[in-house]
């Protein structure tokens, strides 16, 4: 299979380029093939201008290579921290720009938004993995986990992607080295789960 991992996350040394490293070499030992994209280092411009609004392609060079890629994956994995119960604003824009119709998903003729007709992609599973340094009974009671329904329904449901699966791991800050290993283990554990090793 051809699995896309997506990394949104500016520090090297955070706990979510462990998350995608461990992500990306369990998808390499099950024998699939990864295209990994650190948005960041990439210098991905998550701004959308008028003149890509209004039309049916991007003319950017980097959005059209995410456009050839996205139709050739069979599945996606996004890692990427809790900001203000939101992706950084990098991986908001990822989307924007890429995640198009006409590209991921089409309405009926005459449509004018109200209703989804098909994914127009071979994208069969799509998995996230978050970090966050708010507790569980906080981030449930308060703020109801946002995130959740974004992935699940808003992205990658409303695209057509129906198979679906995040995983959060916190309280990043205050963690012991022993919590990561063990994180970085379920990390790995649920890729192997929706991309086993491909024979």
């Amino acid at each position: 299979m051809q699995i896309s991992v997506i990394l949104a996350h500016p520090y090297d040394g955070s706990f979510n380029h462990a998350i995608a490293k461990t992500v990306v070499d369990t998808l390499k030992e099950n024998n699939h093939t990864v295209y990994f994209h650190d948005l960041y280092k990439e210098n991905f411009d998550p701004v959308m201008t008028a003149k890509e609004l209004v039309s049916d392609r991007s003319e950017d060079e980097q959005v059209i290579k995410y456009y050839e890629e996205i139709k050739s994956i069979d599945g996606i994995i996004i890692v990427h921290p809790n900001w203000w119960g939101q992706p950084p604003a990098i991986l908001r824009g990822w989307v924007d720009r890429v995640f198009r119709q006409g590209i991921v998903y089409d309405f009926a003729k005459n449509d004018k938004g109200e209703g989804y007709l098909a994914k127009l992609t071979k994208v069969e599973t799509g998995l996230v993995f978050n970090t966050a340094n708010t507790p569980e009974h906080v981030e449930n009671a308060v703020f109801g986990d946002p995130l959740e329904n974004l992935w699940k329904a808003c992205v990658f449901g409303f695209c057509g992607i129906q198979t679906f699966d995040r995983k959060l791991f916190r309280v990043v800050v205050s963690s012991t080295e022993q919590e990561r290993k063990e994180w970085l283990n379920d990390a790995a554990k649920l890729t192997n789960k929706y991309f086993p090793k491909n024979k």
